[in-house]
């Protein structure tokens, strides 16, 4: 493992300074702002100090966005996309010292942003709705899509400011102001990110005040924006305990909530599986990120004539993993994102040799010193045992056997969770049959490829645990948006539906 060579902290108030973050953020008794790198504190930030003030401007900012034409609010976006651009190395670089990832995913990152920002830009000319055929004589119905109100996003630290796009850029195309509560691990990114849009707003030229807010805080600030009445759509991504809370929050007032939450992904690996790929994809699915992807590769399921083989294979490759500062070149691996996440790594693997696994490689913290970095850990278990079955955000691989397909399946469907899935095969056979009603039960099911890395084009999200929200792609979009069923009379009678009389 490598020794972080400089303090991170005070780059990050370097680049924050470039992106035209304003001195006043800082704060001496607002959230401590610490880089995992190196555990420096680029200093504290201050807290939103008025909740309702800013669900008041979403409210006000909401009845004049609204009146805009789509394609005209598509256009605020198509110049974020353009500063999200402009200032693509500087944030992610960002995204590198305050959450921890190598720098090709730090960029990669801003260039999801950057993705997204170019679909809504197409969305915004494509909202459509239906023509249904009337019963009626004389009528005509359609269905159509109208703006939602303000929309709430809560984002988690592990992508701290793409999930925050593919909501905000969404929701904006749609009519909708986005108010901002981003994890209080990452509080930096989001003020720079704001940054970034205060210049497209400026530039745009008549965005109402208050249709992007940021709000710094924790938990707190979280449930009362989640309460409050005037903000329709709660998007939350996080722990799968944080999404209940939310949903029962927004539920009790009947607002709508829109959740993607926790996955414990597995891989299923067959006899007739191309192994140098299914090596090169377990490697990234499982230990990119330090396995804090919600779509980290968990479970490995592997038919049982071929485990030791591919175990084997992965014992080797494990052992060549570059750990360290995620500015160094050559680096996989970063830290974890703090204490927490460490000791919540060292508690699962000693549940999983009490439940009977053996670690066959990793597992180890590095050496004392500033940041939590850790090899990451493969574990042979005898059964999805109950720490098989918990979600544990960081990289260990449980990996387990199968002597018949069927079995597979049941066992990647047999976890409470059901984000994202994938099957190494060459069988037409096996592969349709993953892919099936009563194949993989997750939201995201692949053939060939890992569970992790998912393109902004589909809609992202899972079952059970997961939460069943659906962001980013596709139709997601819907969810932004109330439904309205239209019906116009253009004759001179007056019949009703269904053949009933009703004279007067």
């Amino acid at each position: 493992m490598t020794v972080p060579t400089a303090a991170a902290a005070a780059e990050c108030r370097d680049i924050l300074t470039r992106l035209g973050v304003p001195a006043s953020v800082w704060s001496s008794d607002g959230f401590e702002a610490r880089s995992p790198i190196d555990g420096s504190v680029a200093g504290r930030v201050a807290e939103t100090p008025d909740l309702d003030v800013v669900a008041d401007r979403a409210t006000a900012a909401f009845h004049q966005w609204k009146r805009l034409p789509a394609p005209r609010r598509g256009e605020l976006v198509r110049l974020l996309g353009e500063e999200l651009r402009a200032s693509k190395d500087d944030l992610a670089r960002l995204v590198t010292l305050e959450a921890g990832k190598i720098v090709s995913e730090g960029l990669g990152e801003v260039q999801e942003m950057i993705d997204i920002c170019d679909f809504a830009v197409g969305l915004s000319r494509q909202i459509y709705g239906l023509t249904i055929a009337s019963e009626r004589p004389g009528h005509h119905m359609r269905e159509t899509w109208q703006p939602l109100g303000p929309v709430l996003v809560i984002s988690a630290f592990n992508f701290p400011v793409a999930v925050w796009a593919w909501n905000a850029c969404l929701a904006l195309v749609c009519g909708d102001p986005v108010i901002w509560k981003p994890s209080e691990k990452t509080p930096l990114t989001a003020l720079a990110t704001q940054a970034v849009l205060d210049r497209a707003i400026a530039r745009f030229g008549e965005a109402p005040e208050g249709l992007a807010q940021l709000v710094i805080g924790g938990r707190e600030a979280g449930e009362a924006l989640a309460a409050d009445p005037r903000i329709p759509l709660v998007s939350a991504t996080g722990s799968t305990r944080m999404g209940r809370a939310v949903a029962q929050t927004v539920a009790a007032r009947l607002g709508r909530s829109l959740l993607e939450l926790g996955g414990n992904n597995a891989m299923i690996v067959t006899p007739s599986a191309d192994l140098d790929m299914a090596v090169r994809a377990i490697a990234f699915s499982a230990v990119g990120t330090c396995g804090q992807r919600c779509t980290t590769l968990r479970r490995l399921l592997v038919h049982e004539s071929i485990a030791d083989a591919l175990i084997a294979r992965l014992k080797a490759a494990y052992e060549t993993l570059p750990v360290g500062d995620p500015r160094g070149d050559g680096v996989l691996i970063g830290p974890l994102i703090d204490e927490a996440a460490g000791a919540a790594f060292d508690d699962a693997l000693m549940q999983a040799e009490a439940e009977g696994g053996e670690v066959v490689v990793g597992g180890t913290r590095g050496a004392e010193g500033p940041g939590v970095y850790v090899r990451p850990a493969i574990v042979r278990m005898p059964a999805q045992t109950a720490v098989v079955q918990h979600e544990t955000f960081a990289p260990i691989l449980y990996v387990l056997t199968w002597s018949d397909f069927d079995e597979a399946v049941a066992m990647q469907n047999a976890v409470p969770q059901g984000l994202s899935s994938c099957v190494f095969t060459d069988s037409v056979r096996e592969a349709e049959a993953f892919l099936s009603a009563w194949g993989s039960d997750c939201g995201i099911a692949n053939v060939n490829i890992g569970p992790s890395g998912a393109e902004i084009g589909g809609a992202f999200g899972g079952e059970k645990d997961t939460g069943g929200g659906r962001e980013s792609g596709s139709d997601a979009w819907k969810a932004y948006m109330r439904r309205q069923t239209q019906t116009v009379n253009f004759s001179r009678e007056l019949p009703l539906a269904q053949g009933v009389k009703f004279e007067v």
